[in-house]
């Protein structure tokens, strides 16, 4: 595959990962965080905001492969 289209769809791929990861983590905090303390809230989205790093990290990876020979 050409290094052009990977990283074209690599980055559609990046845009809709964390699209849908933000939705999906705050629609689980609104739902079961609601009454926690604010110490909660500021834990959780500290570690959901560092953790979609790893599948973009394995994104980027791919990305940047060059085509096989």
């Amino acid at each position: 595959m050409p290094v052009r289209l990977k990283k074209f769809i690599g980055t559609i791929l990046m845009i809709l990962l964390v699209v849908v990861y933000a939705v999906l983590a705050t629609a689980y905090a609104s739902l079961h965080l609601a009454e926690a303390s604010g110490w909660i809230h500021l834990v959780y989205f500290f570690f959901t905001g560092i953790l979609w790093v790893v599948p973009a990290m394995f994104l980027i990876r791919w990305m940047e492969t060059g085509p096989k020979r």
